[in-house]
């Protein structure tokens, strides 16, 4: 008899193009499974999933999405953004690894989160971690949704700064989500 697993998880980009990450949302456990040959849900996207472990091995048997969340992650030669700037500035002059800051548009109204964090010395590449899994994006996503209603485009850029930065955008359909894409896609 096959055991099964019931859980919500947030899908990633897996080791290769065949598989998916299924990051457990509460203990950011990791399983890799093959891509369903349904329905593939986004990276991002928060999932109720059913795995069935068939020889040590999981397989998604059933998927729904409940947040419709994207996640991209781009390594680009592109600048990080002013206000991104500003942020990793920030904390820089206050001797901090990691500082936020919420934009703003026209209307003084917010539409993103802008996070920052210094790269570290030595062989640590947050970028890959953030992609990977092994330092989860979940809890600056459920900070978001304390303040905005998801889903949220939530960028995690590697630029020429001394800084990665994840930008929680708060409007997927928005200006500024079309001004990420055509920036850093």
């Amino acid at each position: 008899m096959d055991q099964t697993t019931d859980g919500r998880f947030r899908v990633l980009p897996g080791r290769s193009d065949d598989e998916l990450l299924l990051l457990d949302a509460e203990s950011a456990e990791p399983n890799y499974v093959p891509v369903p040959t349904d329905e593939t849900p986004a990276t991002g996207h928060l999932v109720d999933a059913t795995l069935v472990w068939e020889d040590g091995d999981p397989a998604v048997s059933e998927c729904s999405v409940v947040d419709a969340t994207t996640f991209r992650f781009v390594r680009t030669d592109e600048p990080a953004f002013e206000a991104a700037r500003e942020c990793f500035e920030s904390a820089r002059a206050e001797g901090a690894a990691m500082n936020s800051q919420v934009t703003r548009n026209m209307d003084s109204d917010p539409n993103g989160v802008v996070y920052t964090f210094a790269e570290q010395a030595g062989e640590r590449d947050l970028f890959g971690e953030f992609r990977d899994g092994v330092k989860p994006l979940e809890p600056l996503v459920a900070r978001a949704a304390e303040a905005a209603e998801p889903p949220f485009s939530v960028w995690v850029l590697d630029t020429p700064e001394p800084f990665v930065l994840v930008y929680i955008v708060l409007g997927p359909d928005s200006l500024l989500e079309r001004t990420m894409q055509d920036t850093y896609r």
